[in-house]
């Protein structure tokens, strides 16, 4: 049985995989897990997508019949459910949200009361609950949970992003693409208040707009009004607002990567990176750790997914660590990724600084990169090709010490990702179309 849990917590195509009665058995799940088998409290936010509406719904109701209470949020980025179930005090958090993907998919991910995303065993024993049968008795009367609504959520997780940084934004202008997502509610708010003038695009949404043809998931609308209007940079969120991207006043991408690099080195710079050490994961360019080891930064590198990174921070004490995609996370600041967190302290780095971001880009070179998601119809069989295994050695042979390759099965979708790197962006072009080539016959 494949697991119901991604890397990323549940997700599908609404209405479809992830139902209203999966999201109920989870609501059911996290009210008796969470709330510690009584009652308890559960924080609940959701990205702008349609189906929101009706996976809370039945979400709500289950962690209801769990018997905890649902303290429900409405629209909020994702690190803003991390930061209330803290200040809160609740048991547990819930974000009905796909993350980066289309307006036809949704997803429920969990935090414990620390704000962490949960840990493996607590999500197979919420998964077993899902496939079986309750152990336990529903609570009755005065046992089952009530819903209260929590009216400052986005308020409360703004002001306490604007407090992460010590630095007024005063004299920049900053685009922000809120993909039609959860950031609309947060980001546009929080750089007004501290001063920036704020050009703001795809704010509002209809349900079936996240996503689509903007934000972190397409930065040609930013990067050209970037180019076309006296801006100083530009950000991009996706749905959930948990990651962030960039591009300079050139209109120049700035990845991830990149934007770790930067708050790296001023953080090191500044005696301010706990261990002189930073966390990225395989899927980060040889250029990020060139450039960190010739700072004297250490780099270690993890499986892909946030909450691998996280692990890791947690384990060596790292304040900060992420992934090229631009979920990053400022442990002093949020327990996961917080793409608002991020960009405020991007921006803080360009004023204490007097950098503009094409400048701070040069912090390291990108290596050229190429990568091919390969649609598979069971991506498990990617563990046992042994084609597959064979086709990866032969690439590394060739790439000897001047690349390196990395196949994975997505977390979260039906996808093999062949990743290639090398000192020439024509061999990993290559490299990557035979790979995808075998990947496809073997597994397509």
């Amino acid at each position: 049985m494949t697991r119901l849990f991604g890397t990323d917590g549940v997700r599908g195509i609404a209405n479809v995989e992830l139902t209203p009665e999966l999201a109920f058995r989870l609501g059911e799940a996290a009210g008796h897990f969470l709330g510690d088998k009584g009652r308890g409290k559960i924080v609940v936010g959701k990205d702008t997508r349609r189906s929101g509406d009706m996976l809370e719904a039945a979400l709500v109701a289950g962690i209801c019949s769990g018997g905890a209470d649902a303290l429900v949020c409405g629209v909020v980025p994702t690190p803003a459910v991390a930061l209330l179930t803290r200040s809160l005090q609740a048991d547990g958090g819930v974000v009905i949200s796909a993350s980066h993907n289309a307006p036809l998919y949704n997803g429920i991910k969990f935090f414990s009361r620390e704000g962490f995303k949960l840990p493996d065993e607590l999500e197979d024993e919420i998964e077993e609950y899902t496939h079986g049968e309750r152990d336990w008795e529903r609570p009755t009367g005065a046992e089952i949970g009530r819903t209260d609504y929590v009216d400052n959520a986005a308020t409360r997780y703004v002001n306490h992003a604007i407090d992460s940084i010590d630095t007024a934004l005063e004299g920049l202008t900053i685009a922000v693409d809120c993909g039609h997502g959860a950031a609309s509610v947060a980001t546009p708010a929080a750089l007004r208040e501290l001063g920036a003038k704020v050009v703001a695009l795809n704010c509002d949404y209809n349900g079936m707009d996240i996503n689509v043809g903007c934000g972190s998931t397409d930065l040609s609308v930013l990067s050209e009004l970037v180019v076309s209007h006296d801006v100083d940079f530009g950000i991009a969120h996706d749905g959930d607002a948990d990651r962030v991207l960039a591009v300079d006043e050139a209109g120049c991408e700035v990845d991830g990567d990149m934007i770790m690099a930067i708050c790296a080195a001023h953080m090191h710079d500044r005696g301010k990176l706990k261990g002189d050490t930073v966390v990225g994961t395989v899927m980060s360019n040889m250029g990020f750790e060139v450039a960190m080891r010739e700072r004297g930064i250490n780099v270690i590198k993890t499986k892909v997914g946030d909450r691998y990174v996280l692990e890791q921070m947690q384990s060596s004490g790292a304040v900060l660590g992420g992934e090229q995609s631009g979920h990053i996370i400022f442990m002093e600041h949020n327990t996961t990724g917080d793409g608002l967190v991020t960009a405020l302290q991007l921006a803080q780095v360009m004023k204490q600084t007097d950098s503009p971001l094409s400048e701070l880009r040069q912090v390291m070179r990108r290596y050229p990169q190429v990568l091919r998601n390969v649609t598979v119809r069971d991506k498990a069989l990617l563990a046992t090709s042994a084609a597959v295994a064979d086709a990866v050695r032969e690439a590394e042979r060739e790439l000897g010490e001047q690349g390196r390759v990395l196949v994975r099965a997505s977390g979260t979708e039906p996808l093999v990702r062949v990743m290639v790197e090398a000192a020439e962006e024509s061999v990993a072009g290559d490299t990557v179309a035979k790979l995808s080539e075998v990947v496809e016959r073997e597994l397509g």
